[in-house]
């Protein structure tokens, strides 16, 4: 299908109806400016022949004079011949006499006479004559009719008047045209400075669909073409971040799983080359259970994300015991903080309040969240880990670790998918991702405070369910 470009559009629609427009505003005016001169030409006319017509009245009523004479005399003595032409025709129809002093055809006779012998009074003529000559003719009946003199007749050439008319018609076309040149040029003008960076932004678009974030688009003007240019490098910088740390990513979750499946591989070829080793038999079993569980964790982190990511993410929400759950995760990591050096400090209190939720995603949260405190301390670090009723409507749980700590402009974006702000340290970048959408999916907050160098607290805010809530579960 062929395509319609902007400028074809705007030729078509905007000059097409500027077009139409002007041409209605030229034929009007035409129309007008017609009327105007002709309107003013047949005024001029009438109000001569009235005069004339009084004074006619006037010859044939007053019985001293002979009224040809004077109707000759009247004729001859026309002091507007050089603009009207005055003519006394006989009862036959024939011209008798004219201002003009030639001796004129009755041929020339339009149908303003014909009309004034039918109506008894007047006739009126505007149009081209038999001669060519486009005219204004008026005729009337004199009191002697019947006489040597039936009617008179004023007579004018519109040739000066349509050349007046035909000047505004031309100056009046040209300003149009001028319009039409200038909307032309300077619309031409907008056109460009609006398609110019429309393919600047869709050939840079290309760019980005391939992959390339690394172009920009410069920015020209502060208009909205220039907020647009704005907010598409800022989506580029955004698309080049998520590109490098899906890459990070997709780097991380590589080594990540390829540690436990080394140490299960090279355990069980230990296995093999000494089967009658039982100690040995037994500890590489142990290495590789728990490397094993270390796999499975990481795989149904990935897949909560992609159900995370497909909106097929669900709980199995009941009333829970959230001390018990926190619990289990602080018992499961105290071992491996050991063993590492760290110290785990827990003060459990003696009884919250139940709440509404999953208890194997919550204990999914938890074990994310002492696992990160751990991994981002030193050797002879703390991780210690709080919970309180906040308030009458909230439970609160907070895990702080002395380790590195997070930067102020990695902080905002620490519970972005992909996102790792220390690399030396293992873990998919997705682990928070997950935990903050399981929170958000009760009704709850995950907010994370730290300061570089000095450690990070976790702080996780969960709603105390109403008695109306406990019983619709």
């Amino acid at each position: 299908m062929r395509r319609v470009t902007i400028t074809q559009r705007w030729l078509i629609n905007n000059l097409g109806v500027i077009l139409i427009v002007l041409a209605a505003v030229i034929i009007t005016f035409s129309v007008f400016i017609k009327n105007y001169y002709y309107t003013g030409t047949r005024q001029y006319i009438t109000n001569k022949m009235n005069t004339l017509s009084t004074l006619i009245q006037q010859y044939y009523s007053d019985n001293s004079i002979s009224f040809s004479s004077q109707l000759h005399d009247m004729i001859q003595n026309w002091e507007d011949q050089d603009k009207l032409e005055l003519m006394a025709i006989n009862s036959d129809g024939q011209i008798e006499i004219s201002s003009s002093g030639f001796e004129l055809s009755s041929d020339i006779i339009t149908d303003d006479y014909h009309d004034a012998i039918e109506n008894g009074s007047s006739g009126y003529f505007a149009g081209k004559a038999p001669t060519g000559e486009r005219i204004m003719a008026l005729t009337v009946l004199t009191p002697d009719s019947s006489g040597q003199y039936s009617a008179i007749r004023l007579v004018t050439s519109l040739e000066r008047t349509d050349d007046y008319i035909l000047g505004y018609i031309v100056a009046i076309s040209c300003i149009c045209l001028a319009i039409v040149v200038l909307m032309f040029f300077s619309g031409m003008y907008f056109i460009k400075s609006i398609v110019i960076p429309v393919r600047q932004l869709g050939n840079t678009a290309k760019r980005y669909a391939r992959g390339d974030f690394s172009v920009r688009i410069t920015k020209k003007n502060d208009d909205e073409l220039g907020e647009l240019c704005d907010i598409i490098n800022h989506m580029a910088e955004e698309l080049a971040m998520s590109e490098a740390m899906k890459n990070d990513f997709i780097s991380s979750v590589s080594h990540e799983l390829r540690t436990p499946l080394t140490a299960i591989k090279g355990w069980s070829e230990t296995i093999g080359s000494m089967p009658e080793d039982s100690d040995t038999v037994t500890k590489g079993m142990k290495v590789i259970n728990a490397e094993a569980e270390r796999l499975s964790q990481m795989v149904e982190e990935l897949l909560d994300f992609s159900r995370m990511q497909n909106g097929k993410f669900t709980l199995n929400k009941a009333k829970m015991d959230i001390l018990a759950e926190l619990g289990d995760a602080v018992l499961i990591y105290t071992e491996k903080a050991r063993k590492e050096n760290i110290e785990i400090v827990y003060d459990e209190p003696d009884m919250l309040p139940f709440i509404i939720g999953d208890k194997n995603r919550m204990r999914q949260v938890f074990i994310n969240i002492i696992d990160n405190a751990i991994k981002y301390s030193d050797k002879g670090g703390i991780v210690t880990i709080q919970a309180v009723q906040s308030d009458a409507n909230h439970i609160e749980i907070a895990v702080s670790d002395t380790g590195c700590g997070i930067s102020p402009q990695d902080l905002p974006k620490i519970k972005t998918k992909f996102f790792k702000a220390n690399h030396t340290r293992r873990g998919s970048g997705i682990g928070l991702a997950v935990a903050d959408e399981i929170i958000t999916n009760h009704n709850g907050t995950l907010k994370i405070f730290s300061n570089l160098g000095e450690g990070t607290t976790v702080v996780i805010t969960l709603p105390i369910p109403k008695e109306k809530d406990e019983k619709k579960n």
